[in-house]
Formats: C-alpha cells, sequence, structure tokens
C-alpha cells in the first residue's frame, strides 16, 4: 500500500487537475483510479521510489489481465501512463525529485475505425420520431440539433431551454470547461421551436422525460432532465425504427457531422473548433473521409499523357 505520503501528493495533483487545470470531476476521478492503482501495485514509499522498474512491472500486469475481449487493450492502457506521467510531471514542478515523464513511452495502437452510417440512413433516422405528440417534438429536436450542431451528448443534456432562437448560433460550454460557438440550422431551429412552444412546465432543462418516470424524476436531483444513458437509449430505438441494423448512437451522429463537413469541402481547423477538440490529432482520424476525393483526382489527373 502507498504511504501517506504519496497518497498526500495525489490527493494535492488530483485537485490541481480540478482547480488549476480546470479538468472535469470526471476526469479526476478517472486520473484518481488509474493513479490509485499503480500505487496500489507498485507500493511506492517515495516519489524517488516509483521507478522505470516498477512502471514496467505494473505495464506487465496491465498487459496480462484479462479485458472483456481478451487482454487489456493497449488503448486502455495508455490512459493508465498517461495519468502517471501527468502526476510525475506535477512532482517535479514541486521540486520533488522522482522519475522522468519523458522515460514513459506510449503503447502503439492501430488506427482508430470511425463507425458511420450512410446519408440515407441519418436521413431515416431524422425521419423517424412521426407524430405530434409532445415526446416526438422533442425527439425530433434533440436529431436535428445533434446534427446541425455536433454536440457531445453530455453536452446536448446541459442545454437550458433559454437558448436564443432569433440568432443562428449559441455557446456551449464543453470538456474542460471551454466554450465554443455552434449553429443552428434552418430545420434544427424549426424543430426547437415547435418542441419549446408545446412546453407547458417550468423546468429549465431544454430536453426533458414526459409520461409517467417523470414525475418520480421531478423529485430527484437530476429533476426533469434527460440523462446522456436516456438519449442514448431514445437514439437507439429510433434507429431500429429506421430499419438501420448497425449500432447507433448519439456520438454516430456526431461522426456524421464532423464527416458531412469534411465532404463538403470544410478544412480540418474548421471542423476541430466546430467539434471542439483540444487537439488536431483527436480531428485528424475523420481525414481518411476525403480519401474518396483523392481518388477521384489521382483517376482524372495523374498519367493523362501515357493515355493519349
Amino acid at each position: 500500500m502507498a504511504t501517506t505520503e504519496l497518497l498526500r501528493l495525489k490527493t494535492e495533483f488530483l485537485e490541481y487537475l480540478e482547480i488549476e487545470k480546470g479538468r472535469s470531476v470526471k476526469t479526476v476521478e478517472n486520473y484518481d483510479r488509474y493513479l490509485s492503482r499503480f500505487l496500489a501495485h507498485s507500493r511506492a514509499a517515495t516519489p524517488r521510489g516509483i521507478t522505470e522498474q516498477l512502471v514496467r512491472e505494473f505495464r506487465l500486469y496491465l498487459n496480462r489481465e484479462p479485458g472483456t475481449s481478451g487482454t487489456m487493450k493497449h488503448k486502455t492502457q495508455n490512459y493508465y501512463m498517461i495519468s502517471l506521467r501527468a502526476f510525475l510531471k506535477f512532482l517535479r514542478k514541486r521540486g520533488l525529485e522522482s522519475l522522468n515523464p519523458e522515460r514513459i513511452e506510449l503503447a502503439k495502437v492501430g488506427a482508430r475505425d470511425l463507425d458511420l452510417i450512410t446519408a440515407n440512413e441519418l436521413e431515416r433516422l431524422m425521419q423517424a420520431p412521426v407524430g405530434e405528440s409532445l415526446t416526438n417534438l422533442r425527439d425530433t429536436a434533440m436529431l436535428e440539433l445533434l446534427f446541425s450542431t455536433g454536440l457531445r451528448v453530455s453536452e446536448l443534456c446541459n442545454l437550458n431551454r433559454d437558448l436564443d432562437l432569433s440568432r443562428d448560433e449559441f455557446s456551449v460550454r464543453g470538456k474542460g470547461e471551454k466554450v465554443r460557438v455552434v449553429f443552428f440550422s434552418p430545420e434544427a431551429k424549426q424543430a426547437v421551436k415547435r418542441y419549446l412552444d408545446r412546453r407547458g412546465d417550468v423546468d429549465d432543462a431544454l430536453f426533458i422525460q414526459f409520461g409517467p418516470a417523470s414525475h418520480a424524476a421531478s423529485q430527484s436531483k437530476q429533476g426533469l432532465r434527460l440523462t446522456p444513458r436516456s438519449v442514448e437509449r431514445i437514439v437507439k430505438q429510433y434507429a431500429i425504427k429506421a430499419g438501420i441494423t448497425r449500432k447507433v448512437t448519439p456520438h454516430i451522429i456526431r461522426h456524421s457531422f464532423a464527416t458531412d463537413l469534411l465532404e463538403n469541402g470544410a478544412d480540418l481547423r474548421s471542423v476541430q473548433a466546430l467539434l471542439g477538440h483540444a487537439n488536431i490529432a483527436t480531428t485528424q482520424v475523420y481525414t481518411h473521409i476525403t480519401d474518396k476525393h483523392l481518388r477521384e483526382v489521382h483517376k482524372a489527373f495523374h498519367g493523362k499523357r501515357r493515355r493519349e
């Protein structure tokens, strides 16, 4: 078990992440879990006691641990190493001697595959809520807003009903408390207006529960506000209704938002800003979407003289 000194330093580091670095509570909880596991396994007594050998032994332990599909994925192992490197940087900033964080290398992971739906499937999904019930109006507004803005599901759930519908844009607070501007499409603005015009309650949240479960929800701390899990279930139900066989989530609609922009000529930096990615490398996962266009350019312009 880690010593009182290291546990105290870990607590100070987590407080530093939350206050000085502005990390979300969820991120801080994840760092706490990763670091606690390392400290419990390594049994390091002091900052100086964190050595390359202890880190290597911990990596072997993680690599051999059974996961949901075989052993733990390298991507998941990297989360532990990223949190440990950040902790070591914090110790150095405090003037404490410990392992150089640059000595910790991340495992190589394969290129990320994107789960995508076709334009036809997306349109069928958007048309899936049929009728004028308040629930259907809410769900139409929710789907249109997800595709119009590329919001993360947590950002969507945090929206309040006081959106200024006289404007074509609004600000959203995303990861790391960073604020960015997103934009209404005409379809999204109209759908949100129709939905809000029918609301008869006074709840602050934009998207709320209706039906039998709403009374119990109104008594809870969450109130009537939909949770990310609820939105995921709603999107899944409409995907099934639309006859889409692959898994569809709010994040896949976010992918569709990004790929739609790129396919229509948007530059990567603009898409990065609209998605709220802190690093352009995160956005570059979408660059293969433009490969089709590059193939067409190559076919049209390469080797023409040899064909004459």
